[in-house]
């Protein structure tokens, strides 16, 4: 069975914070889990890398309030529009 979205981004979330997947929860926040606003810049690269994806520029991550949760929100949201996208060719 393919991993979930969820599973992905927090893979990707506990190597960019080098610690383990099980201590992230869905509301554990980016500075909970030791991620400061570079690393964060990294980690939204990453993701987008990993997906294939584009967040909007104005969608920045706020580093102390962000979920895990509201980034596997985000990477969905943008998953959908690129197949809405795709779906209009």
């Amino acid at each position: 069975m393919a991993p979930t979205i969820q599973q992905q981004v927090f893979e990707i979330i506990a190597k960019q914070a080098k610690i383990d997947i099980s201590t992230i929860k869905p509301e554990s926040t980016l500075k909970d889990l030791g991620i400061a606003s570079l690393d964060a810049i990294e980690l939204i690269f990453d993701i987008e890398e990993h997906f294939d994806i584009n967040f909007p520029e104005q969608q920045g991550a706020n580093f102390d309030s962000d979920t895990a949760q509201s980034l596997v929100d985000a990477v969905q949201k943008a998953l959908d529009e690129k197949a809405a996208g795709a779906g209009q060719s």
